[in-house]
């Protein structure tokens, strides 16, 4: 059934990039909100501005809070966790990202309310398997590092429950940029760092490519406006129940190259483009992606009919009306 009334939605992770964004549109839509978050950082609280009415509960606090007070909460969407890729202490993912999310999981299915959380691409690894939420995949795949296999271990518990919430849907991010990523530093968007390097040195600085099939520059990944994922995690929400729980790939099912996003970054900002191409660090040049794209198949069966917007006009919002208006806070606009 369509939803139209008002909610009390519970939100995870509520002072990050995506979940704050979220939580501005869906109050501006009129619905109450329950945010959930560590709010002991002050430059990431700086995402929730405008929203100093709705209810704040410390993250470690909230099954606590739960217990006692029984709220009546109509959905969750646990989009929570860490989401440092650099992070190699393989307790904390285990803590933040699985353990919490199971607890998630099954205060939803006892309360029998739907859930939403997020997944990630980076569940795919080197894509050897491909880009297809498939469920049959999900035990083959190999993630490059230890974020991924959180992501992944918990798709594959979920997968595996036999008690679930009464609709649950695990959306796998591809590479989401936007405003409200601001605090993120190292881990924010390429599209923030090239904007940013654009205007202290007028330049923007592509890695190499180091296999003959792919010139410099041209490596590819599916760059996804958060407007656009937000728009499709809400037609699940407002659809909730009509579409089959599982795995759906959140990208624009349309790759597009580094070059052709540092030459929107330029033009958003008004200059002739000036590439530079640098090694790629050994490092990671063994594990560095050439090619993501979504396969978006299954969030266009769930009836999700609403076209993505081109990366040239996505790039010139974000950078005309938030970058260069000294980083501005999404309001949902």
């Amino acid at each position: 059934m369509t939803k139209s009334k008002k909610s009390n939605i519970l939100i995870t992770g509520a002072a990050g990039f995506i979940p704050s964004c979220l939580a501005h549109r869906l109050f501006t839509e009129g619905h109450d909100l329950v945010l959930v978050d560590n709010f002991h950082f002050p430059k990431k609280n700086k995402n929730l501005e405008g929203l100093s009415s709705c209810k704040r509960i410390e993250r470690d606090d909230l099954f606590t809070w739960i217990e006692e007070n029984e709220p009546a909460i109509d959905f969750v969407f646990h989009l929570g966790a860490r989401t440092d890729t650099t992070e190699t202490k393989k307790y904390i993912f285990d803590k933040l990202n699985v353990e919490y999310s199971q607890d998630i999981w099954r205060y939803c299915t006892l309360e029998d309310i739907p859930l939403i959380y997020a997944s990630s691409a980076a569940t795919y690894g080197l894509g050897e398997y491909g880009f297809v939420d498939d469920h049959e995949i999900v035990n083959s795949l190999k993630p490059l590092n230890a974020y991924g296999d959180s992501k992944n271990n918990f798709d594959k518990w979920a997968l595996k429950e036999f008690m679930s919430p009464p609709a649950w849907y695990g959306f796998k991010f591809f590479n989401v940029f936007g405003p409200n990523e601001y605090h993120k530093g190292r881990m924010a968007s390429v599209v923030f760092h090239f904007y940013h390097q654009l205007i202290k040195t007028g330049e923007v600085n592509l890695f190499k490519s180091h296999k003959n099939d792919y010139k410099n520059g041209e490596q590819t990944r599916d760059f996804i406006y958060v407007d656009d994922l937000i728009n499709v995690m809400l037609h699940f929400h407002d659809n909730e129940g009509e579409t089959n729980n599982g795995l759906y790939n959140i990208g624009t099912g349309n790759a597009r190259t580094y070059n052709d996003l540092a030459k929107a970054i330029f033009k958003a900002v008004g200059k002739d483009p000036v590439i530079n191409y640098i090694d790629t660090p050994e490092d990671i040049r063994e594990k560095y992606q050439y090619f993501t794209e979504a396969d978006m198949t299954k969030v266009k069966s769930a009836g999700y009919e609403k076209a993505f917007m081109s990366l040239e006009e996505t790039v010139a919002h974000y950078v005309n009306e938030y970058l260069a208006k000294g980083n501005k806070v999404y309001a949902g606009e």
